[in-house]
């Protein structure tokens, strides 16, 4: 009798899962599959089935073979028409975790530390309190921004005592390279810095990457010094007040200077020139000449620049950009601080440069000192920070009403209707949250 074909004709993979081997139909075999239905692990013997590579072609004495599979039955093996079938018992998947780890897991819970105890291990030095206070800091919840309000007030008497250095550049002009040289050569000299590294947020996925701490291998390592890079999260006043808080506790926490790594070139230069004593700016050779340098309002703030990647076959185009800079920062007029920006190359590759910036940045310190523009220009930021916090609060407060919440949707539907303008609809929620007519 010729036996039917193409009844259970499928691609293998698809119809019986994943074979550990493929032997030559013509042998005398043992193949291992697993039923779709039943989960239950079958041996098919060759009698009765042909094999053809890559398709599988189930050729099957009996028709009721048919009849049993376009059924829903759970167990076909034990029908009598299977009687060529040898079904082995199966094996359970084992849990993928350790239920006695598991266990144990659920009784660890995280301590929660009070005010006392995060105060207590800043001022000790303790990095890992440290950070867990950071985290309070960049924390969108109630109860974790008070705790953390709670922590900063009391960790303000000791504060204030740091040099706050911002560091911006173009993409690609070596930053974190920059930092993580700079970084080495500040704690040889036996100091204590710390990284605030601001990392852009995706528009999209709302994550960030934050690698910088990645880029500076060494320097993470280093008892010396501390990296916290933190997400921007989309909001560029909120991540400038949290990062600004976060200095607050590294001062507090006993760390002379501060280097804080902006997220490349914007508007967040302005945030973190507002918080910091010293600016400098990273360019690198090839980035124009000095008109497009007048162009550029970023260096309007640099109270330094450095030319990155001075070394090798570019050594030459640093020293050329280096003059190119320092001729169009001639045509810029004295800043307030009554201190003319200069131009230095440096390598982070050879470390050569580096005592020169720092020279730099001591001199710039001791000139702004000497005439009591350092201390005006902190009372300025102190000034600036609270009206931004005003703000900052007013916002949010604004947005958790919950007689804005019930409301706001209902006029952005009418807003995206053309029923009323942006304006009027604003005007009607402002109105709402004062309980008046908002001015």
């Amino acid at each position: 009798m010729q036996p039917e074909r193409g009844l259970f004709s499928s691609r293998f993979p698809e119809y019986r899962g994943e074979i550990p081997r493929w032997i030559s139909p013509s042998s005398l075999f043992i193949a291992p599959a697993y039923n779709k239905l039943s989960g239950i692990r079958l041996t098919l013997k060759p009698r009765f089935f042909t094999c053809n590579f890559p398709t599988l072609t189930l050729s099957l004495y009996q028709t009721k073979y048919k009849n049993a599979m376009q059924q829903n039955i759970e167990h076909p093996e034990n029908d009598a028409c299977y009687e060529g079938l040898a079904v082995n018992k199966g094996i359970e998947q084992p849990d993928p975790v350790n239920p006695a780890i598991a266990e144990r897991l659920k009784h660890l819970k995280k301590k929660t530390l009070t005010a006392d105890e995060y105060v207590t291990g800043i001022f000790r030095g303790d990095i890992n309190i440290l950070s867990q206070a950071i985290t309070l800091v960049e924390s969108a919840r109630i109860d974790h921004q008070a705790m953390a309000q709670e922590v900063i007030n009391r960790c303000l008497p000791n504060t204030g005592k740091s040099v706050r250095i911002g560091i911006t550049g173009v993409p690609g002009a070596g930053k974190s390279t920059f930092i993580e040289a700079f970084g080495k050569f500040l704690t040889s000299e036996g100091h204590k810095i710390a990284v605030l590294a601001i990392d852009p947020s995706s528009e999209r996925s709302k994550g960030s990457i934050l690698g910088d701490k990645t880029r500076m291998e060494e320097l993470s390592c280093d008892p010396h010094a501390y990296i916290r890079p933190s997400p921007s999260a989309g909001s560029l006043g909120g991540v400038a007040r949290k990062t600004r808080e976060a200095m607050l506790l590294c001062e507090a926490a006993g760390f002379d200077i501060i280097l804080i790594e902006t997220v490349g070139v914007g508007q967040s230069e302005t945030a973190v020139h507002s918080m910091v004593d010293f600016f400098l700016l990273v360019q690198i050779a090839g980035a124009g000449d000095e008109l497009q340098g007048i162009k550029r309002g970023i260096m309007e703030m640099a109270d330094l620049m450095v030319i990155t990647k001075a070394d090798g076959e570019n050594i030459h185009k640093a020293e050329l950009a280096k003059t190119q800079f320092q001729s169009a920062l001639q045509l810029f007029p004295l800043p307030e601080s009554e201190w003319r920006p200069r131009v230095y190359t440096c390598s982070a590759v050879s470390g050569a440069g580096l005592e020169e910036v720092w020279k730099g940045v001591e001199e710039f310190l001791d000139h702004t000192q000497g005439n009591g523009f350092f201390r005006h220009n902190r009372n300025r930021q102190n000034k600036y920070w609270m009206y931004e916090t005003i703000d900052e609060t007013l916002k949010n407060s604004f947005y958790r009403d919950p007689r804005i919440e019930a409301e706001i949707s209902v006029l952005e539907g009418q807003v995206l209707d053309d029923k009323i303008s942006s304006f009027i609809a604003a005007k009607r929620l402002l109105d709402l949250y004062f309980g008046g007519k908002a001015e």
